[in-house]
This record gives structure tokens, sequence and C-alpha cells, in this order.
């Protein structure tokens, strides 16, 4: 009886196409930023941040922030989906989200995207220390219907290519493309409470996905 010869070539290419789809699989895995306990993973000042019920606290209720603060991942980030949860404290709480960020060399600041939080503003993307103004944003009032007061409120934030899209509660709020070709697309991120009148904001189940 003749015996047929072993496909090899079917199991070299079988291998290669699982290899495949665990090479993906590994890339869209949601990663936690933030292990609920300490700031693993995180640089900045710590004189205005803490870390309490598994969130990262900035800021004060009992006293004002005289300049702008930075909570920044060690790490840089270029395409990504960014996923956390947020509760602002305070009548004139401002604070944000930096994406695709640099820190300016022997300064506070930091410069690049925000997605912008407080009064008016959540919901917006910031151009901070750069062109230093909302790039897009929703109407005052749309969010105003969105946004639950003294609640833990979803932030999702998707950076793609020249592109950045903002949800706030499931409800989208940025659908902006970067046209200047100057402008870098990737860089940290990084959690802002902003000066002012005494505030708090609180950052939780942070987690990311490199796409």
């Amino acid at each position: 009886m003749r015996k047929t010869p072993f496909p090899w070539s079917f199991l070299v290419i079988a291998c290669a196409f699982i290899g495949i789809l665990l090479a993906r699989s590994a890339q869209d895995e949601w990663v936690p930023l933030f292990d609920g306990e300490s700031f693993q993973g995180w640089e900045g000042n710590l004189r205005y941040f803490r870390v309490e019920d598994q969130a990262l606290i900035g800021g004060f209720l009992h006293a004002s922030i005289p300049r702008n603060q930075f909570l920044a991942t060690e790490k840089e980030y270029a395409d990504f989906e960014l996923q956390l949860q947020f509760k602002l404290k305070g009548k004139k709480t401002n604070a944000g989200i930096q994406l695709r960020s640099q820190r300016i060399p022997n300064h506070h600041e930091v410069i690049g995207y925000q997605a912008d939080l407080g009064e008016q503003y959540t919901g917006c993307l910031y151009d901070e220390s750069r062109r230093n103004k909302v790039l897009a944003g929703p109407k005052a009032d749309e969010m105003a219907a969105v946004i639950q007061p003294d609640a833990w409120n979803d932030y999702r934030i998707r950076c793609r290519g020249r592109r950045i899209e903002l949800w706030i509660n499931g409800q989208l709020t940025v659908d902006y493309t970067e046209s200047d070709p100057s402008i870098p697309q990737h860089g940290i991120i990084a959690l802002q409470i902003h000066s002012g009148p005494p505030g708090e904001v609180g950052y939780r189940r942070i987690r990311i996905r490199e796409l």
C-alpha cells in the first residue's frame, strides 16, 4: 500500500496563519495603565496627586492649585484606544487627559492634545501649550444633558493616524483630523489638574489598547 506524503507545506501555512492571529490578538488586548494601588508606570509631582479608593486623585478641596500639574505615563503611545472614568469635585474644577504629548524641558507644562474636562470644555479637544485653543468640541448644552454631576463618567478616546475621536458616556463629542503635518502624532498620556481654586479630579479604571 502506497503511503500519502505528509502535507508539510500545509502545516507551515497553518502555523503562519495561527501566528498572525495570535499577534493580532495580543495587539488588540486591553492593558491596565493604573493598578488601582500605586503610581507604577507614572511620573509627576506627587504633591498634587494621590491614590484613593482605587482612583488617581488630582488636586485638593482645601487648597488652591497654583499651576497646572500632570501625572504622565512613562511610556509613549501613537495609535491607541483609551478608556477611563472621571469625576470632578468643586465649583470650577478644570482638568483633562493629555494625548500624544511631551513634557516641556525644565517646565511644569506639557505640550500636546488634551481631551478636556470641566465647565463648558468637557468633551472638547484642546491644544495645550501649542496653539492654545479648542480644536473641536460639542455644544455646552449638549454635554449638560450627558454628564452626570458628582458621579463617575466614561471617557473614551481613540487616536488612529491623524484622526482623534472622543466620547463622553457613549456620545461622540469630537471627530477631528489633524491637517498640520508638523504636529507629532505620538507621545505620553498625562492626567491633568488645572491651576485654580480648590478642586479635585478623579481618574479610575484606566486601560489602553494599542492599534
